[in-house]
């Protein structure tokens, strides 16, 4: 079976490159900004086939943001984070979701466009606002284990705690060129890496412990 054939015969792995490819687009050039034939060209289809499988650009733009959320939020729920202890889990969270900002920059780039758009196609999805459920689900559950233990003081909001958060994973990643060249332009960007994510466990567990 030639090649030819067998992506035409696996419309399922076409969708994929699609949307691998529609992310790199819409991560460098934003939504307006891309262009459905440069799409087309990374996934090796046409744009025949981009409009076949997804109608039009801005349902392309939206159904690539439910993708990065819906792995962003299965990376989160795969930690296994009912095992440990509150205080391991949180810290665990925590490391966990700022690698996935360092290791997923086009997710990080995604979000800064569309927040240029004022959330404008985001607010069209309610699987989206589903998705994005569990992660307060899941710090909700740790926040109840630490408080019941008497370690978590009770008084914090579960947003504000992912709020908090994603505010360091997220500055990180968006603002690293322009910072580290403000303030730390001697900083390699594994010592950035490190002080950075250390940062944000210390600034969480501070935050949601319980006065002595």
């Amino acid at each position: 079976m030639s090649e030819i054939t067998r992506r035409k015969n696996d419309p399922e792995g076409l969708k994929k490159r699609i949307l691998a490819g529609a992310l790199k687009t819409f991560a460098e050039f934003g939504m307006q900004g891309a262009r459905v034939e440069q799409i087309a060209e990374y996934a090796s289809t046409t744009k025949r086939m981009v409009i076949y499988h997804f109608g039009n650009k801005e349902q392309l733009y939206i159904a690539v943001l439910e993708q990065v959320y819906q792995q962003i939020r299965q990376h989160e729920t795969g930690l296994n984070l009912a095992a440990m202890t509150p205080e391991l889990a949180m810290t665990r969270l925590v490391e966990a979701s700022f690698d996935y900002h360092v290791a997923h920059p086009d997710f990080m780039r995604l979000v800064c466009s569309e927040n240029l758009l004022r959330g404008r196609y985001i607010s069209q999805s309610p699987q989206i606002k589903a998705l994005n459920r569990s992660a307060l689900d899941l710090l909700d559950e740790i926040l109840a284990r630490g408080q019941q233990q008497g370690v978590f003081t009770a008084d914090v909001q579960t947003i504000d705690v992912h709020r908090l958060i994603s505010s360091i994973c997220v500055h990180h990643v968006s603002n690293r060129y322009t910072f580290n060249a403000l303030f730390s332009p001697d900083n390699s960007e594994e010592e950035s890496i490190r002080r950075n994510r250390q940062l944000a466990v210390t600034a969480t567990l501070r935050y949601i412990r319980k006065s002595a």
